[in-house]
């Protein structure tokens, strides 16, 4: 495994044709009053696109990233970005966490400080961008799901001399990381999750019945996806249709990441009381400047060929915690994660959705820290 330094700079040219197809934006016509019952709301996504256009700035978010230790490692043919930041406390395990989408590595810098910084435990971070994300290549061929990235994440740490690490995950990272413990098991301390993947199934027995609970779960997803499930039925079939305007039109992009951001996070309709607008315009910068809309997005249909579904005598019996916020989407009862999982820390908080890490850092990494100090 190679590993360099890494250091973000866009070209200023890219700026500042980002703000001229923002000014050049041709508006679509919407319903009077619609406000986001059909979609992202044109009235907000006119109004932050005006100021990603005229007061945002890059460069800050760019001064952001950098001032923390970037690397570009080269595993198997992929050149994967991360962090790592070393924790300072009396003893540091190494810690790899993982992001989602329509997230990023973003997602994670409001957390390091808490968990490198303080005393007793604290933490060797390791923050990577998933394959198709960000600073990391874009897969050029097609089986590079989950399954693949955990596999990386497994070299990765192993290549930075991490023999026994943990890992935290939620979105897609959740089912990275439960992959990565499935895999590894000999190689990880504990798991930490704030989402379940979509596609988790446990092994049911011959003549194993599901609990009310449970099957109520099962009506509660059906009922989600039938209202907003719209978006991972055509990342999970057709993707390539999407990224073209996606990839074309900043505003297009801006306002099918933004939707999300105000569908799942816990805000009372006031999205930039949950998170700032800078913070929303640097991860869809992001995305904008990488040109990794259409390579994210590859990963649903590359996930429906591999969910995380459990054969007979398949379990991660390594300590696992779980941590659910109030706006998460659809999450399964205790009883059926521990078909699968071994819990042994659950909690649920009284506020957050979806963006953990950017909605309610001090929450989350509390709940790693404890979790971790409980087991180590």
């Amino acid at each position: 495994m190679k590993i360099k330094p890494f250091k973000v700079a866009v070209a200023e040219s890219e700026i500042a044709d980002l703000k001229n197809r923002l000014q050049n934006t041709r508006w679509p016509a919407e319903i009077s009053g619609a406000g986001w019952a059909y979609g992202a709301d044109l009235v907000y996504v006119k109004e932050l696109c005006n100021y990603w256009q005229n007061t945002y700035s890059w460069r800050k978010t760019e001064e952001t990233i950098n001032t923390y230790n970037n690397f570009i490692a080269e595993i198997d043919g992929y050149h994967i970005h991360f962090i790592h930041v070393k924790g300072e406390g009396e003893k540091s395990i190494p810690l790899i966490i993982t992001h989602g989408w329509p997230g990023s590595f973003l997602e994670m810098v409001k957390m390091i400080p808490l968990l490198t910084k303080g005393d007793g435990l604290t933490f060797d971070l390791v923050i990577p961008s998933v394959a198709g994300f960000g600073f990391s290549s874009k897969p050029q061929l097609p089986g590079c799901s989950s399954v693949v990235i955990a596999e990386l994440w497994h070299k990765l740490m192993l290549g930075l001399g991490y023999q026994k690490y943990a890992a935290q995950g939620g979105d897609i990272g959740a089912g990275i990381s439960s992959w990565l413990a499935l895999k590894h098991p000999e190689n990880l301390i504990g798991l930490h999750l704030n989402f379940i993947s979509g596609s988790y199934q446990p092994y049911l027995p011959k003549g194993d019945q599901l609990s009310p609970k449970e099957i109520a779960f099962k009506q509660q997803v059906a009922d989600w996806y039938s209202k907003e499930g719209a978006y991972g039925a055509i990342q999970s079939t057709k993707p390539q249709t999407l990224a073209y305007g996606l990839n074309d039109s900043p505003a297009g992009l801006c306002a099918w990441i933004i939707e999300k951001f105000n569908s799942w996070t816990d805000s009372n309709g006031d999205l930039e009381s949950a998170i700032s607008r800078d913070e929303l315009l640097g991860n869809i910068s992001l995305y904008w400047f990488t040109q990794t809309l259409p390579s994210s997005i590859n990963i649903y249909k590359e996930n429906s060929s591999f969910p995380l579904k459990f054969d007979a005598g398949e379990y991660i019996n390594i300590p696992v915690a779980f941590v659910r916020f109030p706006k998460e989407l659809p999450t399964p009862p205790r009883s059926y994660v521990e078909r699968a999982f071994k819990i042994v820390r659950w909690t649920e908080v009284a506020r957050g959705g979806h963006f953990a890490a950017m909605e309610q850092p001090k929450l989350l990494a509390e709940d790693i820290r404890v979790f971790f100090e409980e087991i180590v």
